[in-house]
């Protein structure tokens, strides 16, 4: 089971980390990548060649502004690509979009080509949508992630999720 996170700028670190928190959380061996698909295109090419030949089996990426990492790594492999749309924020500053402009980037691949897409900022959802994926092929990840969804269900119920008075 292996998994690659690629993302655009050394700047987006604290937020892809917490894909590798859920990846880590369930045993899945990942990898990490900071490459700018504008920047650097060869070597990300490369790069998504060789974690497709080292038995990666699904890819995480995350890009703020632009976002046209995902995109560009799902054209290059025919692994599954989630895309993670960053807001993109320099030191006190924002772009003003809020992820708004990525969030769109990604998820309007042109057909054929597509890029799975979860919400701003929410690269947990990212490792989440990962390991069902890979849940398909590996049964013990299969029987953890069940057992994680039922402490999620008894967390609602033992703090009152039934019955509330208002």
């Amino acid at each position: 089971m292996k998994v690659a996170v690629f993302f655009g700028s050394k700047s987006d670190t604290e937020s892809m980390k917490k894909a590798a928190d859920v990846l880590n959380e369930f045993g899945v061996e990942y990898k990490a990548y900071i490459i700018s698909a504008h920047r650097a295109g060869a070597l990300l090419a490369k790069t998504v060649a060789q974690v497709e030949a080292d038995g990666c089996e699904v890819i995480i990426a995350g890009a703020g502004l632009a976002a046209a990492l995902p995109g560009v790594i799902a054209s290059e492999t025919v692994l599954p690509v989630i895309g993670v749309p960053l807001e993109c924020v320099n030191p006190g500053k924002s772009n003003g979009l809020a992820g708004m402009d990525a969030l769109l980037s990604i998820v309007q691949m042109p057909p054929q080509i597509p890029v799975a897409t979860v919400g701003i900022g929410n690269a947990k959802n990212a490792a989440y949508l990962a390991v069902e994926i890979l849940a398909i092929k590996y049964p013990e990840l299969k029987t953890k992630l069940k057992a994680f969804r039922k402490r999620l269900s008894d967390d609602v119920e033992k703090n009152g999720g039934l019955g509330v008075e208002l």
